[in-house]
């Protein structure tokens, strides 16, 4: 029997250097659920600050959830969400002065947003989908710079 190894990737000889990433994602409602999540008027209550909340939450302990994810500590998270063409559009950002990225962390936290607006919504909603998680940038480290090219731009042949 063949067993796979598995290992954390060794960091320690890595620059410490600012980093930052930035994710989204999605959450599709009915239009009459998402009004209500926007108007605050869920009856567990308000969806957006406990998915914002939740968010960080989760960003700040991604390596607990991940297992091979170094542990980093962040300067920032911030989590926004907001209506965006018929869904809930949320955007998380995360930065941190350290020898790894921060990817893991603005997508556990766009996840964990997500996941709380859902749980919040599913009694009124079961139909509720969560899509479109993606990384949107990364800045620094070796690998430099990522940019997600816009759907439009794909189309079309360019990045964003």
């Amino acid at each position: 029997m063949r067993r796979t190894r598995l290992s954390m990737v060794d960091v320690g000889s890595k620059p410490v250097t600012q980093r930052e990433a930035v994710a989204e994602g999605y959450v599709r409602l009915s239009r009459e659920v998402l009004r209500a999540v926007i108007g605050r008027r869920l009856p567990k209550g308000d969806a957006l600050a406990a998915a914002e909340l939740a968010g960080i939450q989760a960003a700040k302990r991604v390596s607990e959830l991940v297992p091979l994810c170094h542990q980093v500590p962040l300067d920032s998270v911030e989590v926004e969400l907001a209506p965006s063409h018929g869904a809930l559009r949320i955007v998380a950002a995360a930065r941190a002065r350290s020898q790894t990225g921060v990817e893991m962390e603005a997508l556990a936290a766009v996840m964990a947003a997500a996941l709380t607006v859902y749980d919040m919504t599913k009694g009124l909603d079961r139909g509720a989908t969560i899509d479109g998680v993606c990384l949107l940038e990364k800045r620094g480290g070796e690998s430099g710079e990522y940019v997600r090219a816009s759907p439009g731009a794909r189309r079309r042949g360019r990045a964003k």
